[in-house]
Parts: C-alpha cells; structure tokens; sequence
C-alpha cells in the first residue's frame, strides 16, 4: 500500500492548487458528529487546506435528499431512518462516487463495507492517528483523481477529461470511442495503440478493439466484462487469464 510515503506526499502536493472540497458528516449523535468536525479541522488546518466545506446530516435519508454532491462522506452505520450501509448503497445505485469512510462501533461490518467501496473504516472512540492516516490517503487520492486527465482534439475544438471518468475505450474504423461513467461518448480521430500510450495503470487492454479501466471491472464470464454501470465489453480468449492477473494487481497496489 505505500504507507511510509503518504506524509512525504502530503507534503509535497500541499502547493497544488485544488478546488473546494467538499465533506458530508451523517451520524445521529451530535457529538460525534461535533468530534469528526473538530478532527477534520484540525487536520485541514495542519495541512493548510483552507478551501473546504462541511455539511452535517443526522440520518441517511436527508443526506440522500441533498442531492449528495459531496467529495468525502463520513457515515456512521447504526442510524435510524436508514443506516449508513443501506444509505452508502443507495449512494452507489445513484452511482454516486464520493469517498465513504464509516464510522461505527461495530467491527463485525467491515467486510459489509467492501461491497459499496468504502474508502476506510474508522472506529469509535476516533483515534486521532488514523483519522490523520486516513485524510492523507484521501487528500492524495483527490488531488490525483483531479491531476489525470487527458485532451481530446477534435477539429479547431478540444475537450479535457478525467481518467476517473472513462469506463473504457473501443476503436471503430478510424476512430476511437471513449465511454465516459455518466453515459456520454466521446469520438475522435486516432490509434488505440496511440490513446494506450497516454492512459495509466488503471486501463487494460482485453481486446484488440477495447481498453477497459480496471476501477469498474466487476467480474469476467463466457468472453465478456462486466463493469459495474451494467455495460459489457469482449475480452480475447487470450487475455482473459491477463485480465484476470492486471485485476488482482492494480487491486492489491492501488492506494485506496
């Protein structure tokens, strides 16, 4: 994971300029609620992060009604009028992409927190330790979600997305096609092989016609990915046992 390198980092992207972030606390305990704001503070203030913003919310359902439009959501899991598993699903079928750090009591659920793609899991009392740890891979993480990206040029016009942002890429003819998570597709003029070169570790090749990022890859059968918008795309017969390896790989050194 690169533990022993996230201080050093911190500190070394802490002169990117970054815009307004945006935090979500939603637990049922005022004090609670008070504490993370303090820790957050605190943190954000260490660090010289002064663009952000904090929101609180007392259950999961006003938290859905705000419309959720938040880059780090603190939940706590027992809540009344949904809890914070049944709202980080909900968040996930509206294919909401915040960061989710759960905060709890209960230990038994961490495993539970896998399968909405929780970022961490912190437990109550907080101990300050790791709550720094934790908003360090999450400032990381942010500023590199927000630095990658690439430019599209399409006549006399260009166009700047996000890698975050491609589910994946097919060739047609001349021109390449780059699915995007919010359901638009991109076309222009170009190689695969040229458009495999300016992507990161997170696209894999599976077929001589698709690159596939590997943050939505939800499983492989009978010659075809399953990325978790619904969408299926073909992987050679060759590059299945490859699929399946680069997978397991970008999984285990990922950073969050």
């Amino acid at each position: 994971m690169g533990l022993f390198f996230y201080p050093i980092s911190v500190i070394l992207l802490r002169n990117v300029v970054m815009k307004m972030i945006k935090f979500a606390i939603c637990d049922d305990e005022p004090v609670m609620a008070q504490e993370i704001t303090n820790q957050l503070s605190q943190y954000m203030q260490e660090k010289g992060l002064t663009s952000y913003c904090v929101n609180s919310f007392s259950n999961g359902r006003s938290l859905l009604e705000n419309g959720c439009d938040f880059d780090v959501i603190f939940l706590d899991i027992q809540m009344e009028y949904l809890n914070g598993m049944e709202t980080a699903k909900m968040l996930r079928q509206r294919k909401n992409h915040s960061i989710l750090i759960f905060v709890t009591v209960l230990k038994e659920y961490v495993f539970d927190a896998f399968e909405v793609e929780a970022f961490d899991y912190l437990i109550k009392p907080l101990d300050s330790g790791h709550f720094k740890r934790t908003m360090d891979r999450v400032i990381i993480s942010l500023q590199s979600k927000e630095a990658k990206s690439i430019v599209i040029q399409r006549g006399t016009s260009c166009e700047v997305i996000l890698l975050e942002q491609i589910l994946y890429c097919e060739v047609q003819g001349r021109k390449i096609y780059i699915h995007k998570n919010d359901g638009k597709i991109v076309d222009y003029y170009d190689k695969l092989e040229d458009m495999e070169q300016r992507l990161d570790r997170r696209f894999f090749r599976c077929h001589r016609s698709y690159l596939v990022n590997l943050e939505y890859v939800r499983g492989c059968n009978a010659g075809q990915v399953m990325l978790s918008q619904g969408d299926k795309i073909p992987v050679s017969r060759l590059r299945e046992r490859d699929l399946t390896q680069a997978l397991l790989r970008y999984m285990k050194e990922r950073d969050f």
